[in-house]
């Protein structure tokens, strides 16, 4: 009787265990699945014309772009700002880089698990848009991707054609948080939409 128990006990707690990693597994998509959902209120109220909406009453960023990958059915709303609180709740836009659609580099970074997710599979030629938060859409073509060590990473900014750079870290299926490695993936400016 007492070996039963003890074997119960076990179950038990195994069980309780996997349901709390489950759940704090879980956490961060959930919480950025709710973020986007109320962005994308804010984005509405951006393109109507209001600045700075934050999306929730503490928020200290607000949205200042929508990016659209059409090939891999991906839209997500930009935040201003790509701190690591920023990045919790989604994309963030590099403050001092370039606006999308002007020469220079725009720098927009998300995490590898939830927001940029989808880089693994976007290829040399396809297309990315960024709508403004006045509502102009620009379009991108993906012109190279690479993986470079953090410390080794160098942008010049200064370009005359208008380019983007999605920033992520790499490796993607990484189990801990933090690695050297940077994933980039490199657009143009296309003047004819695809």
């Amino acid at each position: 009787m007492l070996f039963k128990n003890k074997q119960r006990l076990f179950i038990v707690s195994i069980m309780l265990l996997a349901s709390w990693q489950i759940i704090t597994g879980s956490y961060i998509q959930v919480k950025a699945y709710v973020a986007q959902q109320l962005l994308l209120k804010a984005w509405d109220k951006t393109l109507a014309g209001d600045k700075k909406v934050k999306p929730w009453s503490w928020a200290d960023t607000w949205p200042v772009a929508r990016l659209q990958v059409p090939a891999l059915n991906e839209d997500i709303i930009i935040l201003a700002g790509d701190s690591g609180r920023n990045l919790a709740f989604g994309p963030g836009y590099r403050f001092g880089t370039a606006q999308p659609g002007m020469p220079g580099v725009s720098i927009i970074s998300a995490h590898r698990d939830t927001h940029f997710r989808f880089l693994r599979n976007i290829k040399r030629g396809d297309e990315i848009r960024i709508q403004t938060d006045k509502g102009q859409i620009i379009h991108y073509k993906v012109s190279k991707i690479s993986i470079v060590d953090k410390a080794q990473a160098q942008i010049e900014p200064v370009t005359t054609t208008s380019e983007l750079l999605l920033v992520t870290c790499y490796p993607f299926n990484a189990v801990k948080p933090g690695t050297r490695l940077r994933y980039l993936v490199f657009a143009t400016q296309n003047h004819k939409p695809s």
